[in-house]
C-alpha cells in the first residue's frame, strides 16, 4: 500500500512585514513615474511657449514686410508683447485689435530672461508705458520707449536670445534669432550635449 504524502498542516502566508515591503515599493516606482510624466508634460509646455514665441515674430515680421509697419517686441518677465511704430506721432504703441499679435502672458511656473548682443537685459514684472502724453520742452527731454527688439518693414530683426525657463528646476529653451533675421528654437540640454 502507497504511503499517501500528508499535506502539510501549517500552511505559510505573507508576514506583514513582506505586505509592507512591497507597498512602498510600489509606491516609490508609482512616485517615479508620476513625477516623469509631469516633467515631461512641463517640457512640452516650455517647448509649446518657445515655439509659440518663435512662429509669432515670424508672423510679425511677414506682417511688417507685406504691410509696410514697423513692428517691436518688449518682454517682461512673465509675457511679451509686440508694438507699432507710429511714423507721424513718432512713437510705439501697443497692438490692439489683433489676436495674434496681443500680449502674450506665460503660465506661473516659467518666465523668461533676455540677452542682445551677449548681455543679460533686467525685464520688469509689467510693460513700459508706450504713449508718450507729455508734451516735450525744450529743456526737460523725456526719454522715449523702444522696445527691445525691432521688427522692421525692411525685413530686419534686431538680433536676441531669448531663454523661457521653468523655475523648479531650471530647464530651458532659447528662442534666438540671429543678425540674418533666422529664428531659431533649441533644446538648452540638446545644446550641451
Amino acid at each position: 500500500m502507497a504511503l499517501l504524502a500528508r499535506p502539510n498542516s501549517r500552511c505559510r502566508g505573507f508576514t506583514l512585514i513582506e505586505v509592507l515591503v512591497v507597498v512602498v515599493i510600489v509606491g516609490i516606482i508609482s512616485a517615479v513615474v508620476l513625477m516623469s510624466t509631469t516633467l515631461v508634460r512641463d517640457d512640452r509646455e516650455l517647448q509649446q511657449e518657445a515655439k509659440r514665441l518663435s512662429s509669432l515674430i515670424a508672423l510679425a515680421s511677414d506682417e511688417a514686410l507685406f504691410q509696410g509697419r514697423d513692428l517691436g517686441l518688449e518682454f517682461m518677465r512673465n509675457s511679451y508683447r509686440f508694438v507699432e511704430y507710429d511714423p507721424y506721432l513718432g512713437q510705439w504703441n501697443e497692438i490692439v485689435g489683433d489676436d495674434l499679435l496681443k500680449t502674450r502672458v506665460l503660465p506661473e511656473s516659467l518666465h523668461l530672461e533676455l540677452a542682445i548682443e551677449g548681455r543679460r537685459v533686467q525685464l520688469n514684472e509689467q510693460p513700459a508705458e508706450t504713449n508718450n502724453d507729455k508734451t516735450d520742452s525744450i529743456n526737460t527731454r523725456e526719454p522715449t520707449y523702444t522696445p527691445h527688439a525691432l521688427i522692421l518693414s525692411s525685413g530686419e530683426l534686431s538680433p536676441f536670445q531669448l531663454s523661457v525657463l521653468r523655475e523648479s528646476d531650471r530647464r530651458e529653451f532659447a528662442v534666438t534669432v540671429t543678425a540674418e533675421g533666422n529664428v531659431e528654437v533649441a533644446d538648452a540640454i540638446d545644446d550641451e550635449r
